[in-house]
């Protein structure tokens, strides 16, 4: 049983989606279009889906990206100069620290979701602007992939009524799986209008391959033609492209498959905390449970679970987490059952009395099956 999967409504599964893979990669394979959006990349398919992704995200408009990672790096990299100041959490993805990498000018970093600190740094982001003449851009996610948290959208946006900021949300794991509608996770605080540019990969619910940034009609043209990832690299395939629209249909029609995908977080995250597991803070599908584990044991661990028990799931170890502490991150879906969370947690409430009682060796030959 495995619970590490990028496929939060299911739609991996699904036959018809299955289907329009197949049909749309015998009739034009994986090789067209032959080039960069600019050039002959360009196809009424790629526009259609970007008119669907910015209706379904209530943005004027939205560029559709070969990869969500290289995508987000060339945002940041695109939207900022020498004269602008980035503010951003400390805990963003690897993505968005590469593009900061990118960043001539200056940058401040806030502790993750501190809301105090965050206007501290917008305070000194302001003094310096107010000297270049830039601007300011605020960065983070909305929903934080390794703890399930949610960034502070709400209390981010109501500070733009004291301070001149873009903001920029990353919402690679809000995106179908937050909101009433999916549309993500500025749609579940009620503030997706205060987000300036929305961003969100397909790797997640769509499970695919691509992402879309959306905003104003005016960024989303001038980041069609300063965005190096896009303009010096090959369009999305038409395969990919014909799959994603039929992912994005299902997601706007099927409201089933996120309710059924909320069902399981629901009971799955009751029933581990109902015995006594650690999940953080959070607030969405992503389901972290927290161990005091040695290092040396954790291999021990991980066997026993996958080995005797079959549940197959992602670990996380220093210095991601503290040492001495090893993070299971548990991925639900729309695909897993009641009685697959049932076993779960019987399976964790077993592994945890080891920890707890000291059944594994620390040397894995002293491991016994």
């Amino acid at each position: 049983m495995t619970w590490s999967l990028n496929n939060y409504l299911g739609l991996a599964n699904l036959p018809e989606v299955k289907k329009a893979d197949a049909e749309a990669t015998k009739e034009y394979g994986l090789a067209y279009p032959m080039g960069a959006r600019m050039m002959s990349g360009q196809t009424t398919m790629h526009e259609k889906f970007e008119k669907m992704a910015a209706e379904f995200t209530h943005k004027e408009a939205a560029y559709l990206l070969n990869y969500g990672y290289q995508g987000m790096v060339s945002i940041i990299d695109a939207l900022v100069d020498r004269h602008d100041v980035i503010v951003y959490d400390s805990e963003s993805h690897a993505c968005i620290m590469d593009g900061l990498r990118l960043h001539m000018g200056k940058r401040f970093v806030y502790h993750h979701n501190d809301i105090e600190d965050f206007e501290k740094q917008l305070q000194r982001a302001t003094r310096l602007v107010e000297q270049s003449g830039g601007g300011i851009l605020v960065i983070t996610e909305g929903v934080f992939g390794m703890a399930g948290d949610l960034g502070k959208l709400d209390k981010i946006t109501a500070l733009k009524k004291k301070y001149n900021f873009r903001f920029l949300v990353d919402d690679a794991h809000g995106f179908g799986t937050m909101g009433k509608n999916g549309s993500g996770t500025g749609e579940h605080f009620g503030v997706q209008d205060q987000i300036d540019v929305y961003f969100a990969t397909f790797a997640k619910s769509m499970a695919g391959i691509g992402a879309f940034v959306a905003s104003t009609k005016e960024v989303v043209h001038f980041l069609r033609f300063n965005l190096r990832s896009q303009i010096y690299a090959k369009s999305l395939p038409m395969a990919m492209t014909l799959g994603a629209i039929k992912r994005l249909e299902i997601i706007q029609t099927h409201p089933e498959y996120k309710e059924r995908l909320w069902i399981i977080v629901r009971a799955l995250q009751k029933g581990l905390r109902d015995a006594g597991l650690d999940l953080g803070n959070t607030e969405s599908p992503v389901t972290p449970v927290f161990m005091k584990c040695p290092l040396t044991k954790v291999t021990q661990m991980l066997y026993d679970l996958r080995e005797n028990f079959g549940i197959f799931c992602s670990a996380v170890i220093y210095p991601v987490v503290p040492k001495d502490v090893v993070m299971l991150r548990l991925i639900p879906t729309a695909q897993h059952s009641l009685e697959d969370v049932e076993y779960t947690i019987k399976a964790f409430k077993a592994i945890k009395n080891k920890i707890d009682n000291d059944v594994y060796p620390n040397e894995m030959k002293d491991f016994k099956l």
